[in-house]
């Protein structure tokens, strides 16, 4: 699906707790699977969310490769070029095979500087990022940890499935994200996305406006709520 111009500044003027309330909106009952579990960490806090489809990738750091050199560049550039191809907008997500114990932090100065120039919109790890105060401006990095090397890290494969934070991410996935964590929208709900999105908005409008205002009280939440559930049908 090509996004359109309203879409993609909706998606940017919104959270993902919001976008992962719309799905449910659009399917029509809670259950929704596809998000991030635990905490993740934030490269730029003050960055909104970033959205695109998944170009994926896996790299190990403890260990040297055992591969000679010549095939571990190949598989660098080769990596680089993957990522520069596909639709737009994109979002890169790594799985750090070394899991929790991650040391190589893939995320620093250069590769976000380079990614970003590729026009990637941000990046999803569960490993370790690095150079915080000099990673390239409005790109965004979400990852699980922060140390200051990089170890022996190195592209193991890419444009395969990965697994981060307990999501499970295809190669060409739709993916928002921002400090909350990230979420897979189904192929089916996004066309559905920005109506499902302005629906929940004006459906909390019902319960979010008496809330704010000095005479609310318990009386007025029990009207706003009746009103609030008539509007979700």
């Amino acid at each position: 699906m090509t996004l359109d111009a309203s879409l993609q500044n909706l998606l940017a003027s919104v959270d993902t707790p919001t976008v992962c309330n719309a799905i449910e909106v659009a399917q029509g009952r809670r259950g929704f699977q596809g998000f991030t579990r635990g905490t993740v960490l934030t490269a730029q806090p003050r960055l909104k969310a970033f959205f695109g489809y998944a170009r994926t990738a896996r790299i190990r750091a403890v260990h040297p490769s055992t591969e000679a050199p010549d095939v571990i560049r190949r598989r660098r550039m080769d990596y680089y070029r993957y990522m520069a191809a596909g639709p737009r907008p994109a979002v890169t997500v790594i799985e750090d095979l070394d899991g929790a114990a991650a040391i190589g932090a893939f995320w620093g100065e250069v590769n976000t500087t380079v990614h970003k120039g590729l026009k990637l919109s941000g990046a999803i790890t569960n490993g370790v990022m690095r150079d915080l105060d000099d990673l390239a401006p409005d790109f965004q990095v979400l990852a699980g940890s922060i140390g200051p090397s990089h170890g022996f890290v190195h592209v193991v494969d890419f444009d395969t499935p990965v697994t981060v934070f307990g999501l499970s991410v295809a190669p060409g996935d739709f993916l928002h994200a921002d400090r909350h964590g990230a979420v897979v929208v189904p192929p089916e709900v996004l066309p559905e996305l920005e109506t499902a999105i302005e629906k929940m908005r004006e459906s909390e409008t019902f319960i979010l406006e008496p809330a704010r205002r000095d005479d609310f009280d318990i009386g007025k939440f029990e009207e706003a709520w009746a009103a609030f559930e008539r509007a979700r049908i």
